[in-house]
């Protein structure tokens, strides 16, 4: 049936993920906050992508959706050990190598969906709302590296929709910039970087550099917001 197609792929990825969080923890020794914020993401994730299918009416999880639902799920194991960080040292190679790879996924899902034709603005919302998540959770490790300053590139777009729900105009559909994914990239390499501790006198430099970025794309948009007066609404945001 079309309903069993819709939720199967992700209801089975979050079950593959909630295991590899289970073995990471087992093996690591790592303290209970961890996988409990990492289900706890997984959880909330997947119940958010499952409502959003079924109001899209759609039967298919989709190729490049499935790419993204991977990465959700990597995300979800950082989420886990940068929330065990807080309290106990954390292997961060392990972290990095994860980040790495939900990275290079996040390049692998725009690549699938213009190879198969299968560009929606579901898969748009998905894509970028697991790219902000990504970037509020590392810019919450690095941050007691570098500062409290660093949290501003991970709490920048829910700034924005938040601000959003104040300012209608904010909400307005804003033009394709491929720009936005550069950007969102070099934040995520940024915080990655510093996040590594291989270049700890160069970190807080690329970091700041890559938060002017967000600042002009941000901004670029913003002032492209509030200098028109109509356009379709649509539940998406700026980075």
């Amino acid at each position: 049936m079309a309903i069993k197609e819709v939720h199967l792929a992700p209801i089975g990825l979050a079950g593959l993920g909630g295991a590899g969080v289970l073995v990471i923890w087992a093996a690591e020794g790592l303290p209970p906050i961890g996988w409990m914020a990492a289900l706890a993401y997984l959880v909330v994730s997947n119940a958010l992508l499952l409502g959003a299918l079924r109001r899209a009416r759609t039967s298919r999880l989709g190729w490049a959706n499935a790419v993204t639902a991977m990465r959700s799920t990597l995300v979800a194991i950082i989420t886990g050990l940068v929330a065990a960080s807080f309290v106990a040292p954390i292997p961060v190679p392990l972290l990095v190598g994860l980040v790495v790879s939900a990275l290079v996924l996040d390049a692998v899902d725009g690549w699938v969906a213009r190879r198969t034709g299968t560009m929606t603005e579901l898969g748009a919302r998905f894509d970028m709302e697991v790219d902000a998540f990504l970037l509020l959770v590392l810019s919450a490790y690095v941050a007691p590296i570098l500062g409290l300053w660093v949290l501003a590139i991970g709490l920048m777009r829910y700034v924005f929709v938040a601000a959003g729900w104040v300012l209608p105009r904010l909400r307005l559909r804003l033009p394709y910039r491929y720009w936005r994914k550069v950007v969102t990239a070099a934040q995520g390499i940024a915080l990655t970087l510093a996040a590594s501790g291989l270049v700890p006198e160069l970190g807080g430099v690329v970091v700041a550099l890559a938060l002017v970025l967000l600042l002009e794309s941000f901004g670029r948009d913003v002032v492209w917001l509030a200098l028109r007066t109509r356009a379709p609404r649509v539940e998406v945001g700026a980075t």
